[in-house]
């Protein structure tokens, strides 16, 4: 089992490589984020062993958990990448160095308030809904400047970037065009030079479409089954969580 996950991340990493160098990109501007949801502690120390050292959590109570049997790995940065209710901002907050899906102000006003409670400050990305699908959670495309705008406010928050899924189970072109948009709508957003915002980050990509997005400017692709093996749930489970969201 190992042996498997270090070589499926070896191979991760070549074709990451390989993309950036057909898009005239420097290897060096694209982080690989390991997506961890489901995955058992012996493939993460699999992973580890083989120079992982990203982790992305899309469940608080599953972070929790990994967090606390891994604190021996102190190379392990965790960041969260799964919707985010507010009555889990307390929690997640103890575990990770940046958030991918602030998609709300009710949100970044949450964070905040926690954050100053405990005098520290967060890397956030703002998540922008660029598939346009009612299933899934960000921000419109056209409220993106708005509410980055609003979030930067908040002086515990740093607003680094954005975040987007691509659309599920669709041809490459529709794809390409969803992480198209949101590399023009972070050129929009430095246009603005709002103070105290960096928008440097792209997260976007995936296992089925990772090369797709380093094409098309991701800095941070978000990678799972294709170095872990496939999950028991599908991914609707862990993005499509809009029904009974409380918030």
């Amino acid at each position: 089992m190992s042996d498997r996950v270090e070589e499926n991340l070896k191979a991760v990493r070549h074709r990451i490589e390989a993309a950036c160098q057909a898009s005239g990109r420097k290897k060096e501007e694209v982080k690989l984020l390991l997506a961890t949801k489901t995955v058992p502690l012996e493939k993460l120390r699999s992973a580890i062993r083989a120079g992982g050292a990203l982790f992305g959590e899309n469940k608080v109570q599953e972070l929790r958990g990994k967090y606390a049997d891994m604190q021996e790995y102190k190379e392990v940065e965790w960041h969260f990448i799964g919707h985010l209710q507010t009555n889990k901002v307390k929690d997640v907050v103890k575990y990770v160095t940046m958030i991918h899906s602030v998609d709300r102000l009710k949100l970044g006003q949450a964070l905040h308030t926690q954050l100053q409670k405990e005098n520290k400050r967060m890397d956030i990305l703002v998540q922008i809904n660029t598939s346009c699908e009612e299933s899934k959670f960000g921000a419109r495309p056209e409220d993106a400047l708005e509410l980055v705008e609003q979030l930067s406010q908040f002086n515990s928050l740093r607003v680094r970037g954005l975040m987007t899924i691509g659309k599920l189970n669709a041809t490459s072109d529709e794809t390409r065009h969803c992480f198209r948009l949101l590399k023009q709508i972070q050129s929009r957003i430095a246009a603005q030079n709002i103070p105290g915002v960096e928008i440097e980050i792209l997260s976007m990509g995936m296992s089925g479409d990772f090369e797709v997005a380093i094409e098309e400017g991701a800095t941070i692709v978000r990678v799972g089954t294709t170095i872990f093996g496939e999950r028991e749930l599908p991914d609707c489970y862990y993005w499509n969580e809009k029904a009974g969201s409380p918030d």
